[in-house]
């Protein structure tokens, strides 16, 4: 090992004072180059800004096709909610649902999803079911019905 290959310290290393004087070697411009908007103190450019010309997000042509009128849009309910509000044998329909708070809006429909377990026998009427919550209900004794 020789002198010249040597490292400083990290913790040696000293921290850069700008805007003192052309003693510091960083003096007069501070760093910051001659005039223009980013030698300027209080400066901030968003990092979308191109300088004055069209931006791209308003040269690009906004075609194409948005399924937002069209969307089927289900109100969604899990198993193990069912065992909280119903009792052994009753008749689940989307109004009750709706009735006790469980849902909101019924929207489109109700999914019922295969979520947690279902432990009561009950005949669950909805617009769509998920293929594990049929296997549940099935298995618990009770029916799943399509409206």
């Amino acid at each position: 090992m020789k002198l010249n290959e040597l490292n400083a310290a990290p913790e040696a290393k000293v921290r850069k004072r700008v805007g003192r004087g052309p003693g510091s070697g960083m003096g007069k411009t501070s760093t910051r180059g001659q005039k223009g908007q980013k030698s300027r103190s209080g400066v901030s450019i968003p990092a979308w800004f191109q300088g004055g010309q069209t931006p791209l997000y308003r040269r690009v042509p906004k075609r194409g096709f948005k399924n937002t009128r069209f969307r089927v849009e289900f109100a969604t309910i899990n198993l193990s909610d069912l065992n909280k509000f119903f009792n052994d044998g009753d008749v689940v329909t989307p109004e009750l649902l709706k009735e006790k708070g469980i849902i909101k809006k019924q929207l489109c429909g109700v999914k019922v999803l295969g979520n947690g377990e279902l432990e009561k026998k009950l005949t669950i009427k909805a617009n769509r079911f998920s293929s594990s919550a049929v296997t549940k209900i099935e298995s618990a004794g009770g029916k799943a019905e399509v409206i």
